[in-house]
């Protein structure tokens, strides 16, 4: 009896144990990153990985992919493709009908006049005297992952950005970054807002003292290979690339010259050696700045350029798009070697994603693959418009701004003669279905009142924010492309973007199932330990972590 009531005992003090050794422990404060490295690229498709794989080096992409977890399936979803909204995307969690963030620019209901999404004249250029660090987050209505991160280290987290486009360097860094710098076009130095800083520090002065845009740009862009080693692209002297200004399409390209006919440094954004320039600067934020020192998590963001608004001028299967991506390999790896040798390879959670993909060129794929793709001249589909308004209507100015994607009526103008502006914009969007490159066209009321919500329309849905959207929204069809007469555009409509895990806690492997590009905030703040946005729509990936 008495060796029973000891078994008793015993067992039950195992039991007791075992359920208390059993429970998981809390994340220690040791267990998380010293600093997280987003890596984004605009305009980068998935397969570029794969197609140029043979021609990478072993630290960059190939480090990435073969030692990280690489979501295969990843879609950024939503009307308006753009690395504004894909930036502020991946950023807050959510899509731009709640981030608001609908385009790089929209119409300003209000004022009348087109507003840039990030133009804030409230703020001063910080590094130079022009207006292009006029700016701010301001017009981002939700919180950005580094925003949570500041918040919830009450302040002690650092958080830095570095991109050509401002956009991008702003939307990376949300509105309690401690620096976010971008590209001038006009002075050809990398600027920032007084926004986020009064006064450039001495290292980013010192940076731009050595005038790299002006310096790079007499070097004449030639490729790191002999031609006859780009077995992935086309000829260079391919007939249908169009190349800079409609003319210049065979290497080497004398950027220098290309400067003066564009009469600022926005070509030197197209080039290599600008993402040269970003990836110095990077490693200078990392030398220079107070980071990864103390236990809060510090997060740094580069956002490198797939030849930046001339992308569409050479595409995909350029030689330059492929030269362009060899040499952002060179510099991920640069990044990568840079950061493990300064906090321990093991110590640093990297990700690598894009804000963007890229589109084929109609031309390309109508003579090579016989595709029913075309332009949708975008001034004349508006002129008919216009035409019908002023037949049915009465003539006067109803269409008061317009877009490849949207149409603005005057409210006004419909109000004074007395019009149900439900019905004029049914009217609308009926006029610019019937367009062969049309796939769909919906009125904003038909928007706000939820109407078919799911599948082709979703986008839509996604992206309409009221006061800031169109009355008219449309959708061309896959492969077709807007033009204008003299206006350029950076256009896609392709949704997949590559995301790649690597470094600390992060295992090897693939994943296949579908995520969105909003799965990347929660994602991530599970894996700093810090509370996901109250706003986030996103779900975390599973099965990356070791």
């Amino acid at each position: 009896m008495k060796f029973s009531v000891r078994l008793i005992f015993a067992l039950a003090a195992w039991f007791l144990f075992s359920e208390v050794t059993a429970k998981p422990e809390a994340p220690s404060t040791n267990s998380k990153p010293k600093m997280v490295v987003g890596i984004v690229v605009e305009n980068m498709r998935p397969d570029y990985v794969q197609r140029y794989w043979n021609k990478f080096g072993e630290n960059g992409f190939k480090k990435l992919y073969t030692n990280g977890a690489v979501c295969k399936n990843v879609q950024l979803k939503q009307h308006i493709q753009n690395y504004a909204s894909g930036t502020a995307t991946l950023f807050t969690g959510v899509t731009p009908a709640t981030h608001g963030i609908i385009n790089k620019i929209w119409f300003d209901k209000f004022n009348g006049n087109e507003t840039e999404c990030t133009e804030d004249k409230g703020f001063m250029t910080v590094g130079a005297d022009t207006k292009q660090g006029n700016a701010s987050p301001v017009k981002l209505l939700s919180n950005t992952i580094t925003d949570n991160m500041k918040i919830y280290s009450m302040g002690k987290s650092k958080v830095f950005s570095v991109a050509l486009n401002r956009e991008s360097a702003i939307f990376a860094a949300g509105h309690a970054a401690n620096g976010a710098y971008w590209f001038d076009t006009e002075s050809g130095r990398m600027i920032s807002s007084s926004f986020y800083l009064n006064v450039l520090p001495d290292w980013v002065r010192l940076f731009n003292s050595e005038n790299y845009a002006e310096k790079y740009s007499f070097r004449n862009w030639t490729p790191l290979l002999p031609e006859i080693e780009y077995t992935e692209s086309l000829r260079d002297d391919y007939e249908l690339e169009k190349g800079y200004f409609g003319l210049y399409k065979i290497f080497p390209h004398t950027i220098s010259k290309y400067l003066k006919e564009a009469g600022n440094f926005n070509p030197f954004k197209t080039t290599p050696s600008a993402n040269m320039m970003v990836k110095d600067f990077t490693l200078q934020i990392l030398q220079n700045e107070d980071i990864g020192t103390d236990e809060n998590t510090d997060f740094v963001t580069t956002v490198f350029s797939s030849m930046d608004y001339e992308n569409n001028a050479f595409g995909p299967v350029s030689l330059e798009m492929e030269d362009t991506y060899l040499n952002i390999d060179r510099f991920i790896a640069d990044i990568i070697n840079a950061v493990d040798k300064k906090y321990g390879e093991g110590n640093v959670l990297y990700f690598l994603t894009a804000n963007t993909s890229a589109q084929y060129p109609v031309d390309y794929l109508k003579k090579e693959f016989h595709l029913p793709v075309d332009y949708f001249n975008v001034e004349s589909a508006v002129a008919l418009l216009t035409s019908y308004l002023n037949i049915t209507f009465g003539e006067q100015k109803w269409i008061e701004y317009y877009d490849e994607h949207q149409i603005y009526l005057n409210h006004k103008l419909i109000a004074k003669n007395k019009l149900d502006l439900n019905e004029f914009q049914s009217t609308v969007a009926t006029f610019i279905h019937e367009f062969e490159g049309v796939l769909v066209a919906m009125s904003a009321n038909l928007i706000e009142r939820g109407i078919q919500a799911n599948g082709m329309l979703e986008s839509m849905y996604k992206t309409y924010v009221k006061g800031r959207s169109g009355d008219c929204l449309f959708v061309l069809k896959e492969g077709w492309q807007p033009t204008y007469k003299f206006k350029k555009i950076i256009y896609t409509d392709q949704t997949h973007i590559p995301l790649v895990f690597y470094g600390m806690n992060i295992k090897s492997t693939v994943i296949y199932e579908k995520y969105d590009a909003i799965d990347l905030v929660p994602t991530l703040s599970l894996l700093l330990g810090v509370p996901n946005p109250d706003k986030s729509q996103g779900k975390v990936i599973e099965g990356i972590t070791r």
